[in-house]
C-alpha cells in the first residue's frame, strides 16, 4: 500500500506530524498533571495546567491550518475527508485532556489516600490509549499494515482503564466516607479521567474504517 503523501504534499505531512506530536504530548502532560495533583505538588500541577491549556490552543490552530491547506491547495483529494475526520476526532482527545485538568484546578477534589494509586493508574492507562492511537494515526499515513496492531493496543488499554475505573468507584462507594456528595465527586473525576480512553477508542474505531477504505 502506497503512502498517502506524495512529494508535493511534504509540507502537509510535516504539519500533520506536528499535530500528532501535540496530541501525544497532551496525553503525557495530562498524566503528569494528574500525578502532580495526587502528589499534592501544587506548583508542578499549576505548571502542567498552563502547559496543557497552551497546547490545546496550539493544536486547534494547527488543525485549522491543515484544514485550510487541504481545501485551498486541493491536496490528497481522494483521502481528504478521512484526514479531516481523523483530525476532528483527535481534537476531542486534546479537549478532553485539557478540560479534565481544568476541572481538577477549579473543583480541587480531595482524593483519599486509599484510592490515590487507582487514580494514577487510571490516568496512566488513559495516557497509554492516547499514545497508541497516535501511533495508529501515524501508521495510517505511512505504514497502513500496522494500523490494526496499534488499534488493538488502544482497545487493550481502554479495557484496563475500564477495569480500574470500576474498581475505584466500588472502593469509594464501599468506603467509610460519610458524605455521599463526596463519593459522587470522586466518581465524577474517575469518569472524567476514563473518558479520555473512551475518546481514544472512538478515534481508533473510526481509524479502522478509514484504513479499510484505503485498502479497498
Amino acid at each position: 500500500m502506497a503512502k498517502i503523501f506524495m512529494n508535493r504534499n511534504k509540507q502537509l505531512e510535516e504539519y500533520i506530524n506536528e499535530y500528532l506530536d501535540l496530541v501525544s504530548r497532551t496525553g503525557l502532560i495530562f498524566y503528569e498533571a494528574i500525578k502532580s495533583y495526587i502528589d499534592e505538588d501544587e506548583e508542578r500541577f499549576d505548571e502542567k495546567f498552563i502547559t496543557i491549556t497552551k497546547m490545546e490552543s496550539e493544536a486547534d490552530e494547527k488543525r485549522r491550518s491543515i484544514k485550510h491547506k487541504l481545501y485551498t491547495y486541493m491536496l490528497i483529494p481522494e483521502s481528504r475527508g478521512d484526514v479531516l475526520g481523523l483530525l476532528e476526532n483527535m481534537d476531542g482527545i486534546v479537549d478532553c485532556c485539557e478540560k479534565t485538568v481544568e476541572r481538577f484546578s477549579i473543583e480541587c477534589p480531595e482524593i483519599p489516600e486509599f484510592v490515590q494509586h487507582q487514580f494514577i493508574d487510571l490516568a496512566k492507562f488513559s495516557r497509554k490509549t492516547v499514545e497508541e492511537v497516535v501511533k495508529a494515526s501515524r501508521s495510517f499515513f505511512k505504514e497502513i499494515d500496522l494500523v490494526e496492531d496499534f488499534i488493538n493496543k488502544v482497545h487493550f488499554y481502554e479495557h484496563e482503564a475500564d477495569d480500574v475505573e470500576e474498581k475505584l468507584k466500588r472502593t469509594v462507594f464501599q468506603s467509610k466516607i460519610k458524605k455521599f456528595s463526596r463519593k459522587v465527586h470522586l466518581r465524577y473525576f474517575a469518569e472524567k479521567i476514563s473518558m479520555i480512553s473512551d475518546e481514544a477508542e472512538e478515534v481508533a474505531e473510526r481509524l479502522s474504517v478509514y484504513a479499510i477504505k484505503r485498502e479497498m
